[in-house]
């Protein structure tokens, strides 16, 4: 019975390690931190990647970001970690293309993005501040406005609704 039990909480554990990582396709790039993904299965996923943040397509190279990421990404293989959610429920994950390339240092390094704005894992930040030095991408611009403070931004402006 011990051995029995044992399994079976043993199993249960390896079924809830593994149930946050995903290996599929990238199948859509909807911006330069956000993309879907489609598991083995036909499951579809969207995914923020997790530790940066990419400018709004609306804002100075967004579009950039996201052509970064789409060559990058779109139709490759990928490994997905996923690590939890955002306040509005979506995925945050960390992700390899072909099992070794991690997209989020090709965007930084281009100085297409930033590092999250609340607790930036070191790695990251150092990435993002060596682009910021070489002026590139992004930091071209005398000061540029971070996402977080243009969706602000944005949502103070839009219209309010009463019902």
């Amino acid at each position: 019975m011990k051995y029995f039990v044992s399994t079976l909480l043993f199993s249960l554990v390896s079924i809830l390690a593994t149930a946050n990582d995903i290996k599929g396709k990238v199948v859509k790039v909807i911006d330069g931190n956000t993309l879907q993904v489609m598991d083995r299965d036909g499951k579809t996923f969207n995914l923020l990647l997790a530790g940066i943040d990419c400018p709004e397509l609306e804002q100075a190279y967004g579009k950039e970001a996201r052509l970064c990421l789409l060559k990058l990404t779109l139709g490759k293989q990928v490994d997905v970690k996923i690590l939890g959610n955002d306040r509005l429920g979506n995925a945050v994950a960390e992700l390899l293309v072909n099992g070794k390339r991690d997209p989020r240092i090709q965007l930084l390094n281009e100085g297409l993005a930033w590092t999250t704005e609340k607790a930036p894992k070191s790695d990251l930040e150092s990435l993002r501040a060596t682009a910021q030095a070489k002026k590139k991408g992004l930091w071209k611009q005398e000061n540029p406005t971070p996402p977080w403070v243009y969706r602000r931004e944005q949502s103070m402006t839009e219209g309010k609704t009463s019902i």
